[in-house]
This record gives C-alpha cells, structure tokens and sequence, in this order.
C-alpha cells in the first residue's frame, strides 16, 4: 500500500509553498517522523516529517517548484 504525502497548511495564509529541499531521493528509505523535505512558506522554511514509515516510491514536486496546498509531494510505498 501506498501513502501520498500532500503539502498541508503550514502558516495561516498559507496557500503555496516552495520546495526548497529534499533531504530523501527516490527508492530510499524513511522512518515516521523523519523530515523529508524543506518547504517555504510565509517567509519562513518549514521541515515536513514523514506520517509513515516506508520507501519513497516517487517524488512529484521537484526542487524549486511552487505547490499549492494539499498538491501531493511525493508517495510513499510500504516496506516489502
């Protein structure tokens, strides 16, 4: 099974956000809890934790892109 990691309201008036870093590539694996990516927003760089524990099947938002809230980031597949 699969989890889609979206981008969640991070700052009252929020609407986007801007990828600023992935700290995990595709096909590595991430523990609950570990931050996964860096995300501006408000004038301020937000760390985004992993819900899951799993292996980055995909990332959809590249470095550099500008994402609106609730836009899925990257999706995460169970360990098998």
């Amino acid at each position: 099974m699969s989890y889609e990691l979206t981008l969640d309201r991070l700052a009252e008036e929020m609407d986007y956000g801007l990828v600023t870093r992935w700290l995990k590539r595709e096909g590595e694996t991430v523990e609950r809890g570990e931050v996964i990516v860096e995300i501006e927003a408000e004038k301020a760089s937000h760390e985004v934790e992993s819900p899951v524990s799993g292996v980055v099947e995909s990332i959809l938002a590249a470095e550099g892109d500008e994402v609106r809230v609730g836009a899925v980031l990257a999706v995460i597949a169970d360990e098998t």
